[in-house]
């Protein structure tokens, strides 16, 4: 059996949640449907016409692609121009295209901590650059009999409920006595219609992130034995995690500039880099952002990184970052591409999990524009 394309979309926002992206970014499905099934997808950092032939002889059905085809609302379909003729061929052949771009940046395990992790920056005390997002926290209170106590609570921890700060599956617990008549034609787990019933229960309180709270309340309602489950779930007033672009923290092996810049040409698979700073700087703080990074400059400094690591560094941020005692090190915007099989990986670890036969692949195409001499 095949994967839906809508199924395909939810594996996605399980790691790349919309809600996670910057105001008015071009995300989701912007071609084609996800009404099908899919075959086969493959997993790209930009549209291009290479890309579009791999696809073609590849029989793919869904490219998601980290870079979007579409930026802004379109006139009219001129199929005589570049852009109208990539959208005709997608058509044509029944390729859809899926984009996550700055909610894959954002999410946790995404974008930015596949490029801290090559980097060598430690996942202990990492944190984003700048906040983008603030996870919104809810109160989910419901009742189970005894019988079904510990399934729920390990089915709603399973889906991420119960998590404050660096604790998990935090719960309260209170034992009681329950009533309920079953109505006509109902189908009671425990009882009978007509007949007042008094059950044993436990009232389970804990803590679930927006993010989480529908599979939250899936997970809940799939473990729970009632054909009605009684429960409440409402916002409280307390902050959640936040989400951002960018991520900061110590490397795991202090080096020079220059030394960490020679190590991260071969984590990032790239031919060079351009750096910013002294050479000979001692690096012990990072901070690395993908795409361009220029606006970035201060969020670095202020985190206390020593170097930023990024790419599409303009001319005169260089220069105020270099008067400011600020390091940079350029990698390129292409150093994304390390998406590719990041989401690949991903996305077949879903699949195998549900039993779908859909293929994945890591496009092999280099859409880097630059030749570098």
């Amino acid at each position: 059996m095949f994967a839906n394309g809508q199924r395909l979309m939810q594996y996605m926002e399980q790691l790349a949640p919309k809600h996670y992206a910057v105001e008015n970014d071009k995300i989701g499905l912007q071609l084609g449907t996800l009404n099908k099934e899919v075959e086969k997808v493959m997993v790209a950092l930009d549209v291009t016409d290479e890309v579009v032939d791999e696809a073609i002889a590849a029989g793919v059905n869904l490219i998601i692609a980290h870079h979007a085809i579409i930026y802004r609302p379109l006139a009219k379909l001129d199929t005589s121009t570049p852009a109208g003729r990539l959208y005709e061929r997608l058509i044509k052949h029944d390729i859809a295209v899926y984009i996550s771009h700055t909610n894959l940046d954002t999410a946790d395990g995404g974008m930015n901590d596949w490029l801290a992790d090559a980097a060598g920056i430690v996942k202990e005390g990492r944190i984003p650059l700048d906040e983008v997002h603030t996870d919104k926290l809810y109160k989910l209170v419901v009742f189970v009999p005894e019988s079904h106590y510990e399934a729920v609570l390990e089915a709603l921890w399973r889906a991420g409920a119960g998590e404050i700060g660096n604790y998990g599956s935090c719960s309260f617990n209170i034992r009681g006595t329950g009533t309920f008549r079953p109505g006509e034609g109902s189908q009671p787990y425990i009882g009978s219609a007509g007949k007042l019933e008094r059950v044993e229960e436990v009232r389970v309180e804990t803590i679930v992130p927006y993010s989480v709270h529908r599979d939250a309340v899936a997970a809940m309602l799939k473990a729970h034995p009632y054909e009605e489950v009684a429960y409440d779930l409402y916002p409280i007033d307390l902050k959640g995690r936040t989400f951002g672009l960018g991520r900061s923290g110590k490397l795991e092996k202090p080096a020079t500039l220059g030394e960490l810049a020679q190590r991260l040409k071969q984590a990032y698979d790239v031919p060079n880099v351009r750096v910013v700073g002294p050479l000979d700087k001692p690096i012990r703080k990072a901070a690395v952002l993908g795409g361009s990074g220029s606006r970035y400059v201060r969020h670095a400094m202020f985190a206390g990184a020593d170097v930023l690591i990024t790419g599409d560094i303009d001319y005169h941020t260089a220069h105020d970052a270099l008067a400011a005692g600020m390091t940079i090190i350029d990698a390129g915007h292409n150093i994304e591409k390390i998406m590719k099989h990041k989401v690949a990986e991903y996305l077949l670890g879903k699949l195998s999990d549900d039993n779908y036969k859909t293929e994945v692949v890591a496009s092999a195409r280099s859409t880097e524009p630059f030749v570098f001499l």
